[in-house]
């Protein structure tokens, strides 16, 4: 991960229908104190619409990274555990 630094959190997350992707992603639920502008990389099955309907809420633990030559997102490993809210 390219910001070493960046401490693991909590946060609560929500999946979404990105439009300009065509794609449902999540992201940082409004309110927190990651911008909703940033995307969270998770396990596939949040993103799952027969498992979880668009809107679900989650807690998730994230980090904040980059890659080199993109922009920053949110990690969030797939074997972690995360709570349905």
């Amino acid at each position: 991960m390219a910001k070493p630094n960046e401490p693991f959190r909590v946060i609560e997350a929500e999946s979404f229908y990105d439009e300009a992707e065509k794609k449902v992603r999540v992201r940082p639920c409004p309110d927190g104190i990651y911008p909703t502008s940033l995307h969270v990389e998770c396990p596939r099955e949040m993103r799952d619409t027969k498992r979880y309907p668009l809107g679900t809420r989650f807690l998730i633990r994230v980090k904040l990274t980059d890659r080199e030559g993109s922009k920053d997102f949110l990690y969030s490993y797939h074997a972690w555990p995360y709570e349905v809210l």
